[in-house]
């Protein structure tokens, strides 16, 4: 494929930068990045950065900054929320040994920052924010956008390639599948989180509240229907907590709406009947300043190409957060993205279509995969009394007893089997030694 060939990428979020970040270190020269928003804002809670994330940002050049302010993790807790008394604990230091990344942690602004830099660097990437899609136009051989700056008029964009980044409200995703005759409407989860950053200084007088921010360590408290999973970021400075619960203040609301003031009444009675340690943590949130997510996906597409279009990280395969995989699934996305098109043997409508194709049948299967692995961990987390959770707790009382490195855990985030096939996933490796078998076959 011409390096020189006109891309367009939407939306500035970790896949779109990843995406654009991927193609210009590929050398291509011409990358437009369209963003909704007046500028990135760099705002956020933690973010878990696996070793399979790591890898493909260390490829682009855009590791080192991040991993100078993350934390490495180096255990993980599982606990009932009521009593605080361990389930399981799991040893995660022979995660870097195995896969050559450690299991770090972070502020998301951290990583958005260091992609947005590395992207800035290259001047083949051009950023125009304050920019929305309002239309696709055509699909192939050339696709077309009708795209409103904020402050003008509308007006009609041709490129060669369009990668859609817009993230779950997606309105490529909607125009596909209207092209298409098909349906996977946003599914909702009657789910919701509260995300909470605490700062050290908040939590110092608190003897019990210190040691949680001084560990390396991840904390999971269940209980039925809910959890929180907290860990420190920058250099342990800040505790990040997040939590999910059952949702109750958007079930009224409209489809669009995905975030709210909560109420921090609500959020300590949310989790009552936790321990009094929790109970304190929570209180420390300031009156005014508890936000709560709602937690959306939609059903799995039938195709995430159309032409020379193709749908990129939430735009096709949204998740729920219980195994922390929802960025680096959309950054493996970029990197298997700047494979095929390197790879693509000609600029022709009919070698691009195959080659995003390609793309989708490098991703799609595990992206999917992954998505229902996370839902049923939570299921798995959130059971209440019963048949169910009694076998669960038998399995992590196992794994308590087993004691060893790397074993079988009912936390699929924990469990040894899961992270392999997960972290021991190089999908560059896999798109560039499969592309021209797969190629061949379409």
């Amino acid at each position: 494929m011409d390096k020189n060939a006109k891309i367009v990428v939407v939306g500035a979020g970790m896949g779109g930068l990843a995406t654009a970040l991927a193609l210009a270190k590929k050398g291509f020269t011409s990358i437009d990045l369209y963003e909704t928003a007046s500028n990135l804002g760099f705002v956020g809670a933690g973010i878990q950065l696996a070793p399979n994330m790591a890898r493909i940002l260390d490829n682009l050049g855009a590791w080192k900054r991040i991993e100078k302010e993350a934390v490495e993790l180096k255990e993980t807790s599982i606990r009932q929320g009521a009593g605080d008394v361990e389930l399981a604990h799991v040893d995660l230091n022979y995660i870097k040994d195995t896969y050559g990344y450690p299991h770090m942690v972070g502020h998301r602004c951290s990583l958005a920052g260091s992609l947005y830099e590395s992207c800035q660097a290259e001047k083949a990437i051009i950023f125009h924010f304050s920019h929305s899609i309002e239309e696709v136009k055509s699909w192939t051989p050339k696709p077309t956008l009708v795209i409103k700056p904020r402050n003008g008029e509308p007006f009609t964009r041709e490129c060669d390639v369009l990668l859609s980044a817009d993230g779950v409200k997606s309105k490529t995703r909607e125009a596909m599948l209207q092209e298409l005759k098909a349906d996977a409407k946003i599914v909702d989860t009657d789910q919701a989180a509260y995300r909470i950053m605490l700062k050290r200084e908040e939590m110092e007088n608190d003897p019990e509240l210190l040691a949680l921010i001084d560990n390396d360590r991840v904390t999971r408290w269940i209980g039925e229907k809910r959890h929180i999973i907290a860990y420190p970021v920058s250099n342990k400075t800040i505790y990040n907590i997040s939590t999910t619960q059952p949702d109750t203040n958007f079930a009224a609301a409209p489809s669009a709406t995905y975030t709210t003031k909560g109420s921090k009444k609500e959020m300590l009675e949310t989790f009552g009947d936790f321990c009094p340690m929790i109970g304190r943590m929570l209180d420390l949130v300031p009156d005014g300043e508890v936000c709560e997510w709602k937690l959306r996906v939609h059903a799995p597409l039938p195709t995430w190409v159309h032409g020379s279009v193709a749908l990129v990280g939430d735009a096709c395969h949204p998740t729920l957060p219980h195994l922390a995989q929802g960025a680096a699934q959309a950054i493996e996305d970029a990197a298997v993205l700047g494979e095929v098109l390197t790879l693509c043997p000609s600029s022709s409508a009919s070698d691009i279509n195959k080659s995003l194709q390609v793309y989708e049948k490098v991703r799609k299967e595990r992206a999917e995969a992954l998505v229902e692995l996370a839902a049923a961990s939570g299921r798995d987390l959130h059971l209440g009394a019963g048949a169910a959770k009694e076998e669960r707790d038998r399995k992590f009382a196992e794994a308590q007893k087993l004691g060893k490195k790397g074993g079988a855990v009912p936390d699929k985030w924990a469990d040894a089997d899961v992270q392999k096939m997960i972290y021991g996933h190089d999908c560059a490796k896999v798109a560039a030694e499969e592309f021209g078998t797969l190629f061949a076959k379409l």
